[in-house]
């Protein structure tokens, strides 16, 4: 188990020119959307853009000088990575560092960018499970040490750090709520540690997208499952499953385990940029998201949300746009059959409504058929505009099927 001696300490060995001290903010937009007092911890703001420094360095500084030699094996589906290569490269250490294949290409450059000469990336397969086994093969062969980016006490005690920036800085009496984002679940065991302990009265809540919500499911079944496949939409979080320490510590001291969809979670996105310039990865935006989920119970409360993961690729941004218009209902997209006779289109624009946009049509008149198929995206700034559409296609006899929730033809298209 932890103990707060040890994370102390931990926090004392920082070389604070890599792992800083990021800053707890009061959010006036966020406190007045949900009349409660709302911060932030900013860990976004860390060099490498995510919390994911602090284990990194707790783990590699607690190494002897022999075990240096050996040089450093990690998975990572790329903020972790991030983390150990800085370390690496300010303590000197030899490392590798398997990520998979699908790993957004800004974090794979910027990995290499703080490692320097002292890493090797090796990318493989679809996801962090594949890559971790990958790795741990290589480290049998190798006699290498290996750093587990989350499932490992000294990881776990370097995130728990987090706890004392939170109350050095926080001008409340207390907090009533924590909101803490899951993935692996290092970041989560140890700070949810030292609040259960330290701070009795704070409901701490666990989040993770449902997309890849294996924490939630293995406390349900009150045992580690491992789930089939992930949709990575939040890659810094996307785990198949939790693991031994993880599981184990998250399950006594996370009070509420809990997730939110990938829709609301690029809408939560898009917003922290056009209202504040807070840039975010999809799982950065995690736990304030959740804040639309528990709205009515946090009103005259003190909440704070763990923000981190800023490592955004902007080459996403369409896919974000297109995931929080489809969550917000202001854009479908529809197979139509359409009858091959000229003026069958003019027809079918007569459904749209005033403000309604056609931002997508793709047909190829067939020949020798009666009818052909046209995919055709409608965007509206009403979602209430939806059901008079299809109300006047069903009157037109326009054969329609709704395919906006279908994520292999979502993903066809952007």
């Amino acid at each position: 188990m932890l103990k707060i001696k040890e994370i102390l300490q931990a926090k004392k060995k920082f070389d604070k020119s890599i792992v800083l001290h990021t800053p707890l903010e009061y959010n006036q937009s966020l406190s007045e959307k949900y009349g409660a007092k709302v911060y932030i911890k900013r860990e976004d703001l860390q060099i490498v853009r995510s919390y994911k420094i602090r284990g990194a360095f707790n783990f590699i500084n607690s190494l002897s000088l022999e075990d240096r030699k050996y040089g450093v094996v990690v998975a990572s589906a790329g903020n972790h990575a991030q983390g150990i290569a800085l370390t690496c490269n300010k303590l000197g250490v030899k490392w590798t560092i398997f990520m998979p294949q699908t790993t957004p290409s800004q974090k794979v450059r910027k990995t290499r960018k703080f490692g320097g000469e002292w890493i090797e990336v090796v990318l493989v397969w679809d996801t962090f499970d594949e890559a971790f086994h990958k790795s741990k093969e290589y480290c049998d062969k190798k006699w290498a040490i290996f750093v587990h980016p989350f499932d490992d006490l000294k990881v776990i005690t370097g995130q728990a750090t987090l706890w004392f920036e939170i109350i050095e800085d926080i001008p409340e009496s207390e907090i009533d709520y924590l909101v803490l984002p899951i993935g692996g679940g290092g970041i989560a065991s140890g700070v949810g540690t030292i609040f259960k302990e330290l701070s009795p009265t704070t409901q701490i809540i666990g989040v993770e997208s449902d997309t890849s919500a294996s924490m939630c499911e293995s406390i349900k079944q009150k045992s580690v499952v491992e789930l089939p496949s992930i949709w990575t939409f939040a890659d810094g979080v996307a785990v198949k499953k939790p693991w031994k320490y993880c599981f184990q510590i998250a399950q006594k001291v996370i009070d509420k385990f809990d997730v939110v969809k990938d829709g609301l979670i690029a809408t939560t996105m898009l917003g922290l940029l056009d209202d504040q310039w807070i840039i975010v990865e999809p799982a950065g935006a995690l736990s304030i998201a959740y804040l639309d989920t528990i709205k009515d119970e946090i009103k005259w409360k003190t909440v704070v949300c763990v923000i981190s993961w800023g490592n955004f690729d902007f080459s996403r941004l369409p896919e974000v746009e297109e995931k929080s218009l489809k969550y917000l209902d202001l854009k479908r997209y529809y197979v139509i059959s359409f009858p091959q006779r000229p003026g069958a289109l003019k027809e079918f624009l007569g459904v749209l409504n005033e403000g309604d946009d056609i931002v997508y049509f793709e047909y190829m008149k067939k020949t020798a058929k009666e009818r052909g198929p046209a995919l055709v995206g409608i965007q509206t700034y009403n979602s209430a505009n939806f059901p008079k559409i299809e109300k006047s296609m069903e009157k037109k006899s326009i054969v329609f099927e709704d395919i906006t929730n279908k994520e292999m033809y979502f993903d066809l298209l952007i």
